[in-house]
């Protein structure tokens, strides 16, 4: 079972934020007091990490995204096209039956 892209890459990136995080609560006491300051610290480096060694999983999650997002499109303008050709054809029936139903022109 192959897992989707969009996890894979979530959990990855929760992992590092969550393991820079641990190693300095447990490692360096003083982390303790400043959690504000560990949290950021944390961020930055996980941010970093994500930068230099998940692009691959950034690239496959967002092709994903892309192509839900194209198919969506697609199936919103033939849904779009298709209102607006049964709105055409409803005019040109109401136009046909208009012209049938007045009165022929004496000339």
């Amino acid at each position: 079972m192959k897992l989707p892209p969009i996890l894979v890459y979530s959990v990855l990136r929760l992992l590092a934020f969550l393991v820079p995080l641990a190693i300095m609560w447990f490692f360096f006491p003083i982390m303790r007091e400043l959690w504000w300051l560990t949290a950021i610290f944390a961020a930055l480096i996980g941010m970093s990490i994500s930068i230099l060694f998940l692009r691959a999983p950034l690239s496959g999650a967002s092709s994903v995204m892309y192509e839900r997002r194209e198919a969506r499109e697609a199936t919103g303008k033939r849904n779009a096209a298709a209102q607006d050709a049964d709105a055409e054809d409803t005019a040109i029936d109401d136009a046909g039956n208009g012209s049938a139903d007045s009165t022929p022109n004496p000339n």
